[in-house]
């Protein structure tokens, strides 16, 4: 497998800023059968709030899609005091990477999925409705759209009945101030025709990141008649990763009731890419 570390800065200098340090760490399979067939591609965002990004949705994520063939891409974005648009453009980066790169990697770049989690949900979701907004057209004039999305127990609105408030004063430094600000930053406000299919998961009683989320998104989706999978398991804690050793210290039934996820996004992503 070749693993490289990307710093979006010695690609792009105009992102970031001060000693803000994004990187976009690459894993590319190697073809056990020798196929020249360009591979599908993975975009990982970590959740943390806004406030860091989480090791354990990290490279474990990648590691389970490179497996399936992936060429995979974890996003380590900007985050604590770098506000909006920041994240989205550095989003946009990674694809503009991808697009660059196509051919040294072997990268199908008609099968671009996004994968967030957490606060790295709402970032996957906000540019899977906002590729094309005009802070990021401002920085990328030809931003491309992925092709799939998966959110996994996503923060997606910014409605303070339902809204993870600390993700929102992270990203823009306040709360939102008015109908127009919160509809904005709220993901499912977002959705339009041009919105990719989407894979959600989350847990019924999420004490983080309310369900509430979750289900805006897929009512939005389907207003909008956007092909989606939405898994809501009955129980378990937010920031369940990978619901193995590998992400969690103690395997408890519950979490091992959520482990399907993994497997049920890799049919989905067969179907839909």
């Amino acid at each position: 497998m070749k693993c490289e570390r990307i710093y979006l800065k010695d690609v792009y200098e105009f992102l970031g800023a001060d000693n803000a340090n994004p990187t976009l760490d690459v894993y590319i399979p190697d073809d056990a059968s020798e196929s020249k067939n360009a591979k599908p591609c993975m975009i990982v965002c970590p959740g943390g709030g806004y406030a860091y990004c989480s090791p354990r949705e990290a490279e474990p994520i990648a590691l389970k899609f490179v497996s399936e063939g992936f060429n995979t891409f974890v996003l380590t974005y900007s985050t604590e005091s770098y506000r909006f648009p920041t994240q989205i453009r550095e989003v946009a980066a990674a694809v503009e990477i991808l697009y660059k790169n196509k051919e040294a990697w072997n990268c199908d770049i008609s099968k671009i999925c996004i994968i967030g989690f957490s606060a790295g949900g709402h970032l996957a979701a906000h540019y899977s409705t906002m590729f094309d907004c005009k802070e990021v057209r401002a920085v990328f004039e030809n931003s491309k759209p992925v092709n799939a999305c998966v959110l996994c127990y996503p923060v997606i609105s910014a409605d303070l009945e339902v809204a993870h408030q600390g993700s929102f004063l992270n990203l823009i430094g306040h709360a939102p101030e008015n109908q127009k600000e919160e509809d904005y930053f709220s993901c499912d406000k977002q959705v339009s025709d041009k919105t990719p299919p989407t894979f959600i998961w989350s847990t019924s009683f999420d004490e983080i990141v309310p369900i509430e989320n979750s289900l805006r998104y897929a009512t939005a989706l389907s207003r909008h008649k956007i092909p989606y999978e939405l898994h809501i398991y009955p129980y378990g804690n937010h920031g369940l990763a990978t619901c193995d050793k590998m992400t969690n210290d103690q395997i408890t039934e519950v979490i091992e009731y959520a482990k399907p996820w993994i497997d049920e996004v890799k049919k989905w992503l067969r179907l839909v890419l």
